[in-house]
């Protein structure tokens, strides 16, 4: 690591000489390979993106001119580069740094990204602020194949390509890979483009036959040459100059690629090929395997993980498929989510009914809301993170003409070390407030799947919401069989305080229950809440409490509380939930601790606001409000 020690900032490696920078990309790429064995990350992305890294800080003077990386997944080398080497073993942990750019961690981090496809409308509107304060500075966005399946990369496209004295660089890395293999007409399209070396020799014949003074008629003439192969390229139709396909690993083309773009005015368009899992042939031979792993051995690979415990994804995809066997109107439909959200085996089993749209949650949302109307049941498998980009979608398309629509939200509540880009802890909120919809969350693994049959068989939409991970080893009933819609159940009972537990937080809740010798409910449904129950518990215990790992703000207790002020009770009430603050990366259960949901956190915080008159045991005597 000599060369990569030396790089302190992106200023240290434009003073390198070009013949050491591909042994500086051959350190690089060890450098994150045995950085991400050692905490988990992103690698695959990472491994293919080291080249383009390098050649982007050499020619560009970052961070003077904007790179922004699409979804940023791929950014580990950018981060080494610009400062942060030293905080990599650190990465996606507890006060460690991202796993994706950040503005508050570094200048260099031009713009937050994390979900995809957003990098060409933020480039765009730093260029055009450049071009507004009369900066001459350059705005480089880096956006993958599979991210431009998604709407608003052309939207933004569409938009940048009136501008032609702007200084605006997109660069499409194209790895034909995003997180599932890519899908639809533009990825056979750019396949189409890069298919052959007759193209790209057939761009460059007039520069290489004609002399400098017929400039235009070789410009004629190259544009000749790229309409006998395509008809037309489509991103100079949206008014970008487009160059490529060029190899993405090959420095000696990159950098003078860069340099002549640099100097060029108005939107241009580069395609550069990349490989996912470069230079590591685990990661080469299987990019999806390899490209969010834990901590694993470099030299033996991932080895299968050992767990009796089933995760709540498998518990769907198991779901999945026998539904989709006792019900030929079932469709599965993801945006390009196959392998996170557990639909591999139905797309091997059912192949005629799966339908992965790309990266396009609206579309995907929409497209459901058209097939149902056609008397298919679709099944939209999303993470919760990423159902809000189709929330107008799921309210416009969805839940106004109350189709029959089931969301299964994975990745729920709070994510770890993916930080809280990704965290699902807005559902709750945003999904009970729509009419038509039924909103559940599951406790355990058995209770997720009776969940997703009662919304399947639900005439109306309906969401089930889940964690990440595996569940606490709760025996998985294999029949499909719903639960009483809208009714939750008692599963302690105490004196003094009731506990309302939502989805995840039954077994801490039960936990800090045995302490208190409180009630507790399982409340399983958000929408239609159980206010039977609710006023039930409300009449004969002294304080309720309600639990969600959800945000406070509109979620599960909001609901509660609307229950009883409808029905005239007044009743002394604690809500526990996530804090109104974005909350970052860390192990899931560290940060729920953090945040008061675990066993202890919930008992202190009900000890906090219901004190017992100085005496002490189980037998909780009357409580006295504390209103503090």
């Amino acid at each position: 690591m000599d060369l990569l020690k030396k790089i302190n900032s992106p200023a240290d490696l434009r003073e390198m000489p070009r013949a050491e920078l591909k042994p500086l990309a051959d350190e690089l790429r060890a450098f994150v390979l045995d950085s991400v064995s050692k905490t988990g990350g992103h690698l695959s992305s990472n491994l293919g993106t080291v080249e383009l890294t390098i050649a982007l800080h050499y020619v560009f003077n970052t961070p003077e001119d904007r790179i922004v990386w699409d979804v940023g997944h791929q950014t580990y080398p950018h981060k080494i580069l610009t400062g942060r080497r030293d905080r990599m073993s650190g990465l996606r942990q507890l006060n460690g740094i991202s796993g994706f750019p950040k503005r508050d961690e570094s200048e260099y981090d031009t713009f937050g990204t994390a979900h995809s496809s957003t990098s060409i409308s933020a480039a765009l509107g730093m260029a055009l602020a450049a071009k507004t304060k009369g900066e001459n500075r350059h705005a480089i966005a880096v956006i993958g194949d599979g991210a431009m399946t998604a709407g608003m990369a052309f939207e933004a496209l569409n938009n940048g390509g009136v501008y032609d004295d702007i200084n605006l660089l997109v660069i499409l890395n194209d790895n034909d890979m995003s997180i599932s293999p890519p899908v639809g007409a533009l990825n056979r399209y750019l396949a189409r483009l890069m298919s052959g070396k007759f193209y790209a020799a057939a761009k460059n014949v007039g520069k290489n036959m004609l002399p400098p003074p017929m400039r235009e008629l070789a410009k004629r003439l190259e544009e000749h040459a790229k309409g006998m192969i395509m008809p037309a390229t489509m991103f100079e139709e949206f008014g970008f100059n487009y160059i490529g396909p060029i190899d993405g690993h090959d420095l000696e083309a990159l950098i003078p690629t860069l340099q002549n773009l640099k100097n060029l005015k108005g939107p241009q368009f580069l395609h550069v090929v990349t490989r996912k899992g470069q230079g590591y042939k685990l990661a080469e031979a299987d990019p999806v395997l390899y490209h969010g792993p834990g901590k694993f051995n470099p030299a033996e690979g991932i080895k299968p993980a050992a767990s009796s415990k089933l995760t709540y994804t498998q518990v769907f995809g198991d779901w999945l498929c026998d539904q989709a066997e006792a019900d030929k109107r079932l469709v599965g439909i993801t945006p390009a989510m196959r392998e996170g959200s557990g639909m591999v085996e139905f797309e091997r089993r059912f192949p005629d009914r799966y339908y992965d749209v790309g990266i396009a949650e609206q579309h995907a949302v929409t497209f459901a809301a058209g097939m149902a109307c056609e008397g298919l049941k679709p099944v939209v498998a999303i993470y919760s993170t990423f159902l809000q980009r189709a929330y107008d979608q799921l309210i416009h398309d969805v839940a106004l003409q109350n189709l029959d629509v089931t969301f299964a939200l994975d990745r729920a509540g709070l994510v770890g070390a993916d930080g809280a880009t990704h965290a699902g802890n807005y559902d709750l909120a945003y999904l009970r407030c729509i009419p038509n919809m039924v909103v559940m969350a599951a406790s355990d693994e058995n209770e997720c799947r009776q969940m997703l049959s009662t919304a399947f068989q639900y005439n109306g939409p309906a969401a089930v919401r889940y964690p990440r991970g595996a569940g606490i080893g709760a025996k998985v009933e294999k029949d499909l069989q719903p639960l009483p819609l809208g009714k939750g159940e008692i599963r302690r009972n105490g004196k003094g305080i009731a506990i309302l537990a939502f989805g995840t937080m039954l077994a801490p809740s039960l936990a800090a229950a045995e302490e208190l010798n409180a009630t507790v409910a399982n409340m399983r449904f958000v929408k239609p809440l159980d206010v039977e129950l609710v006023k039930q518990l409300a009449e004969s215990h002294d304080a309720l409490v309600t639990v969600e790992e959800g945000a406070l703000m509109g979620g599960a207790g909001s609901a509660v509380a609307e229950a009883l002020a409808q029905a005239g009770i007044v009743k002394p009430i604690l809500h526990l939930g996530l804090p109104d603050k974005f909350i970052d990366q860390g192990d899931a259960a560290q940060l729920l601790a953090m945040c008061g949901l675990d066993a202890a956190g919930i008992a202190t915080s009900i000890r906090a606001r219901f004190h017992a008159d100085g005496r002490e045991g189980k037998d909780e005597p009357r409580l006295v409000v504390n209103n503090n």
